[in-house]
């Protein structure tokens, strides 16, 4: 099955009372598609001084590639400074943020997977 990218595009505004939009590109979009061992698979954009507030997982974790830019990731209240190649990770029950601190847009890979 071929969908377009165009199909399946999602703006949020205010993404966990984040500032800002940020844009979904959803690659996969339901448990089944994932084998029910998560529930999504998206590319993440956002612009400079856009954020995903924070927000804390429950019987999941969450995994961010960053692909392209410069941010800042709140992991459980520690601030990390994040770019292309750099991989973070919460578990369930932990909680997370990620706003962009750069120029660019700020671009990653977002995949929750069940505890």
């Amino acid at each position: 099955m071929v969908r377009r990218s165009s199909e399946r595009t999602v703006d949020v505004k205010k993404m966990f009372d984040g500032a800002g939009q940020a844009r979904l590109v959803r690659i996969r979009e339901n448990p089944e598609e994932l084998y029910n061992k998560g529930r999504v698979f998206s590319h993440l954009f956002l612009e400079p001084g856009c954020e995903v507030g924070y927000h804390v997982h429950h019987g999941d974790g969450e995994i961010y590639y960053i692909l392209k830019g410069q941010g800042e990731y709140n992991d459980n209240g520690q601030t990390v400074t994040v770019g292309p190649g750099d991989v973070t990770f919460v578990d369930a029950e932990e909680g997370h943020g990620l706003i962009n601190k750069g120029p660019e847009t700020l671009e990653a890979i977002a995949l929750i997977l069940y505890k």
